[in-house]
C-alpha cells in the first residue's frame, strides 16, 4: 500500500462510473479536475472530481484501479467502493500512477492540468491504429498541437512516413529539414492519376445535363487513350477507366475530335466542343502547370508514390503538401487523389504493414462534412475508407477541424483518439459530447474555459480521459499561423511602392509569397 493523504469524504453513491461522496474535510478536497482515491479490499480506485453540489456533495468520474498487490494502473473498475467508504486526495504518487503511460511508443506532449509535476503521455500505436481528431476553434491552437504531435512523432520515430496536408502554407517554417516540402512550384501531379470521377470533375463544365452528355464522351476516349499509350503492355487490355496509367493528352483531345466528326448532325457537337474547350483552357492555365505541364509523358507512379510517401525517408519522415497555391475550384479534386492514392498504396501493398503512414488532414470538415450532399464525393469516399478500412492496411489519419458539428458524425466516430481544445459554440459542444464515452462527458464543461495550450484529451492513445496543458513548442518548431497584428503594423511603414508592385508581379505570375 503506498502513503494516502488524509480523507476529505465518504462515498455517498455508487453507478458504473459515476459515484457521489459527502465532504466531510473541506480543506482538503482537490479542485474540479483533480484526482481522488479510495480503498477497498481488492484495489485502490481511482477517479476524478467533475461537480460541487448543493448538500456539501461532490461528483466524482471514475477513471480505473490498481488491484491490490499490483503498481499497475487498469482503465475502468471491476471492484466499487461501497458507500461509507473514505475518499482520499490523490497524492503525487497516485497521480504518476495514473497518468503515466508505460505502453510501447509513450510520447509526453504535456502536463497533467492539476499535477503539473505530471507528464501527459500519448500511446504512438494506439494513437494511430485507431485515428485520431483535433478539434477546436479557430484561434484555440490546433496548429500548434498537430506541429508538437508531429515533432515527438518523429524525434521518436525517424524513419516515419507522414504525410500532412497543409491548406494555408502554416507548416513547411515549422519542419524545415524534416520535411519534404511539395507545393504548386514543385508538385508533379499528373492528369492521368485522375481516376474518372475526378476526371469529371476537372475536365467537364456545365450543368448536370451538359455533364451527363460529356460524361459518356470521355469514359469511351478516356479508356480508349489509357490502352493507346499501353499498347506495347499486355495486360493493357485489362485497363479500366480509373487504372491509374499514363495517357497523352494530346491523344485523348485527338480522340474526342475523331468522334466528334463522325457525328450525323453537326447541332450534336456541343458536348464534345465544350469539352475540346475546357481541355485547352487547363492546358493553357499556368494555375495548373503542376498538373498539366509535362511535355513528356512517363510512367512515373513509383517515383510520385516515393516522394509523396517518404520510401524511402532520405532524413526527410514527413511530406508537408501545400495547398495554398492551388486554384480553389481543384482543390478538392487534389485532396481525393492523395488521399485515394495513399489508400490504393496500403491496399496493394504486398505486406500492406510493412511501411505504415500517416495521413494528416486539416479543414477537415471541408472535405468529410455532415451532409453528404455537400463537398466532393470523390474525397468523401477516399477519405471516410481510410478511416472505417485503413488500419487493415496500416494507413492512420489525423483529422484537424475547427468546426466539429459539420464534420460527419461517422468519420468522427471512427476516431479513437480526440484532443478538444477551446471551444465555446453549443453546438459543436453537444456534437462532441456525442462521441464521448460516458464517463468523459463531465470534461466537457471545462471547454469554454480552457486556456491558449491546453486541451481535454480522451480516447484510446490517453491513460485516462484528463485535461492537459501541452509542451511548449521552440518558436522554430511552431507554424506560421498567428494572426496579423493590427497594432503592432499599424504603428510603423509595413509597405511602399516596392510592396506593391512585387504583390501585383506575383499575383500575375500565380506565385504566393512564402511565409
Amino acid at each position: 500500500m503506498t502513503d494516502q493523504a488524509p480523507a476529505f469524504g465518504q462515498v455517498v453513491s455508487v453507478g458504473h462510473t459515476l459515484m457521489s461522496a459527502k465532504v466531510t474535510e473541506p480543506g482538503q478536497v482537490p479542485e474540479i479536475g483533480g484526482l481522488i482515491r479510495i480503498e477497498t479490499n481488492q484495489a485502490r480506485v481511482y477517479g476524478s472530481i467533475s461537480s460541487f453540489n448543493e448538500g456539501g456533495t461532490v461528483s466524482i468520474i471514475l477513471s480505473g484501479e490498481a488491484l491490490s498487490g499490483e503498481t499497475r494502473f487498469r482503465r475502468g473498475v471491476s471492484v466499487h467502493p461501497l458507500p461509507g467508504a473514505p475518499v482520499h486526495r490523490g497524492t503525487l504518487e497516485d497521480a504518476l500512477l495514473v497518468y503515466g503511460d508505460d505502453r510501447p511508443g509513450s510520447l509526453r506532449i504535456g502536463t497533467v492540468f492539476n499535477a503539473p509535476d505530471v507528464a501527459a503521455h500519448v500511446a504512438t500505436d494506439n494513437l494511430l491504429a485507431k485515428h485520431f481528431a483535433i478539434l477546436g476553434t479557430t484561434g484555440s491552437g490546433k496548429s500548434c498541437t498537430v506541429a508538437l504531435l508531429l515533432h515527438r512523432l518523429l524525434k521518436a520515430n525517424p524513419l516515419a512516413h507522414i504525410v500532412l496536408l497543409d491548406l494555408h502554407n502554416e507548416y513547411a517554417s515549422a519542419f524545415k529539414e524534416h520535411a519534404e516540402i511539395i507545393d504548386t512550384s514543385n508538385l508533379q501531379l499528373p492528369y492521368w492519376l485522375l481516376n474518372f470521377e475526378e476526371s469529371i470533375e476537372v475536365f467537364t463544365t456545365g450543368d448536370s445535363s451538359d455533364r451527363q452528355q460529356q460524361m459518356s464522351i470521355l469514359r469511351d476516349c478516356l479508356l480508349a487513350a489509357r490502352k493507346s499509350f499501353a499498347k506495347d503492355n499486355p495486360d493493357a487490355q485489362g485497363f479500366t477507366v480509373d487504372t491509374p496509367s499514363p495517357y497523352r493528352m494530346s491523344e485523348l483531345v485527338r480522340l474526342i475530335r475523331e468522334a466528334a466528326g463522325k457525328l450525323d448532325k453537326p447541332d450534336s457537337a456541343a458536348p464534345y466542343l465544350r469539352l475540346l474547350a475546357r481541355l485547352d483552357s487547363l492546358t493553357s492555365d499556368r494555375r495548373f502547370g503542376f498538373m498539366f505541364s509535362g511535355i513528356v509523358v512517363r510512367d512515373n507512379l513509383a517515383d510520385l508514390m516515393g516522394r509523396l510517401l517518404r520510401i524511402p525517408v532520405d532524413d526527410k519522415p514527413l511530406s508537408v503538401i501545400d495547398l495554398s497555391g492551388v486554384p480553389s475550384e481543384i482543390v478538392d479534386v487534389l485532396v481525393s487523389v492523395l488521399a485515394r492514392t495513399v489508400f490504393d498504396f496500403g491496399l496493394w501493398s504486398a505486406d500492406q504493414r510493412s511501411v505504415p503512414i500517416l495521413l494528416v488532414c486539416e479543414e477537415a470538415h471541408r472535405y468529410v462534412p455532415a451532409n453528404p450532399e455537400d463537398g466532393f464525393a470523390p474525397t468523401r469516399r477516399a477519405l471516410g475508407r481510410i478511416a472505417k478500412e485503413g488500419r487493415k492496411y496500416g494507413i492512420a489519419l489525423g483529422l484537424v477541424t475547427q468546426r466539429p458539428s459539420e464534420l460527419s458524425a461517422s468519420i468522427l466516430s471512427q476516431c479513437g483518439t480526440l484532443f478538444i481544445l477551446k471551444m465555446s459554440n453549443e453546438q459543436d459542444q453537444q456534437f462532441v459530447s456525442r462521441a464521448l464515452p460516458e464517463g468523459a462527458k463531465d470534461l466537457l464543461s471545462a471547454l469554454p474555459t480552457l486556456r491558449p495550450q491546453e486541451a481535454v484529451l480522451v480516447g484510446e492513445g490517453a491513460s485516462v480521459p484528463m485535461r492537459l496543458r501541452f509542451d511548449d513548442l521552440p518558436p522554430e518548431e511552431r507554424p506560421h499561423s498567428a494572426s496579423a497584428s493590427f497594432s503592432e503594423s499599424w504603428n510603423k511603414q509595413s509597405g511602399d511602392r516596392a510592396f506593391i508592385e512585387r504583390t501585383v508581379e506575383r499575383w500575375r505570375k500565380q506565385e504566393r509569397g512564402k511565409g
